[in-house]
């Protein structure tokens, strides 16, 4: 019999650790950026799909399906018009590039900007995804606290100020300003100002990452930052992830052409999906002012459905607001709490959960921190998913003191 053959000594260095084989969705899936299975616009994606390829299917025998290589333009020109109205986005097509999700725009946007050894300033509290990004790429990353507006624009002036006198300039300053991510904030219009004079003003780029803005329960949100600054200094990244379908994998990059000519160089990859592309702007053209308001509404109900559970199963032992928008809830536990190893114990109850540190530049401040998704359980799983939670964090550290239905009995 063959041996099997030895390739670890041929593997890259620094290659991560071997995925483990997936085996399904814990019970309680409280993790990732899932949405609400039943918001998913089955049937309108179907007659987008019937319509658009009886249309134009012919123009899939071409890269780019005509529309060349910043992606269909159809999709370009619907998103135009959109972050004109939701955003304050004044640009043409020609400066929004479709990517294969906003990850891809991450990349982009780092490879265009970063090398080993370069500092960026991110909020402490962050998308985990981002942060993963630049620690493989060896980047110097700061974190800068947040309070109930998002970044705290005192010490980023601070922190500025002592870069200037080694003599680094940050590449950029990274912020989800609208929805943040994990913590759910929004900064307003005077900070978003301010944040735009500071960073013209140390000549730092702001990169604007706007995946959850159109989950805001209101609809009514501050202009984006890229607005304010009519381009200048800034790049916005979106997506379609949150408000259609996270498999649909298509976001897109908005910057002036200055800027989307250097990223379209690095896009070397034939063009992002096609049948997504059209799809979403047959269906968004039609659709999209429509499903995002029922979407919300559904949303905001789980939201309040994840508070109610958490204030009945952990009583004060769990603190956390109450989220303007977005599908994430971010709770503190108390100091025993290690949210790492609530984590472990908890998925072998069948509870999945994002502990704190993964999605934080402070690892000490997050520890006892974690991230709750509510927008896939439907109500019911929800509460009984945050019972077992509070039952395992009781049993591993002590915490609720007591379980709900003993209160309830007492």
């Amino acid at each position: 019999m063959t041996a099997p053959f030895d390739f670890a000594p041929l593997l890259a260095p620094g290659t991560p650790a071997p995925a483990v084989l997936w085996k399904g969705f814990p019970k309680y899936n409280f993790i990732g950026g899932h949405n609400d299975a039943k918001h998913v616009p089955v049937e309108a994606l179907v007659a987008a799909a019937t319509a658009v390829l009886r249309r134009e299917g012919a123009t899939l025998a071409t890269y780019g399906l005509n529309s060349g290589p910043l992606g269909y333009r159809p999709l370009r020109e619907f998103l135009a018009g959109k972050l004109a109205d939701h955003a304050g986005i004044t640009c043409s097509p020609d400066e929004i590039l479709i990517t294969s999700g906003s990850m891809q725009g991450l990349e982009l946007v780092n490879s265009l900007l970063l090398a080993k050894g370069d500092t960026v300033l991110i909020e402490q509290e962050t998308y985990s995804g981002a942060l993963t990004k630049l620690n493989k790429l060896g980047v110097n990353v700061i974190g800068i606290p947040l309070d109930e507006e998002g970044l705290r624009l005192d010490i980023v002036e601070r922190t500025l100020a002592d870069l200037k006198k080694k003599g680094i300039t940050p590449k950029y300053i990274y912020t989800i300003p609208t929805v943040q991510n994990p913590t759910g904030a929004i900064m307003g219009e005077k900070r978003r100002a301010a944040l735009i004079k500071l960073a013209a003003e140390y000549g730092v780029m702001i990169f604007e990452d706007e995946c959850y803005s159109d989950l805001i329960w209101s609809g009514e949100r501050p202009r984006s930052i890229y607005s304010m600054a009519k381009g200048e200094g800034v790049i916005f990244i979106g997506s379609f992830s949150k408000s259609i379908a996270p498999a649909l994998r298509v976001g897109y990059i908005v910057a002036k052409w200055e800027v989307l000519a250097r990223i379209l160089g690095l896009k070397q990859d034939a063009g992002s999906g096609a049948l997504e592309q059209m799809v979403l702007a047959e269906f968004c053209t039609q659709h999209f002012a429509t499903h995002v308001p029922k979407l919300n509404k559904t949303l905001r109900a789980k939201l309040q459905v994840l508070r109610e559970a958490l204030a009945e199963q952990f009583g004060t032992a769990a603190e956390f607001g109450d989220p303007a928008g977005g599908i994430y809830l971010w709770i503190k536990l108390p100091e025993v709490v290690d949210s790492q190893k609530l984590a472990q114990a908890a998925l072998a109850a069948g509870v999945s959960l994002n502990p704190g540190p993964e999605w934080s530049t402070n690892k000490a401040y997050a520890r006892n921190r974690l991230r709750l998704c509510f927008a896939n359980p439907e109500p019911e799983t929800i509460r009984q998913g945050v019972a077992v939670l509070a039952e395992v964090c009781r049993r591993e550290f002590g915490v609720p003191l007591r379980s709900a239905n003993v209160d309830r009995k007492s």
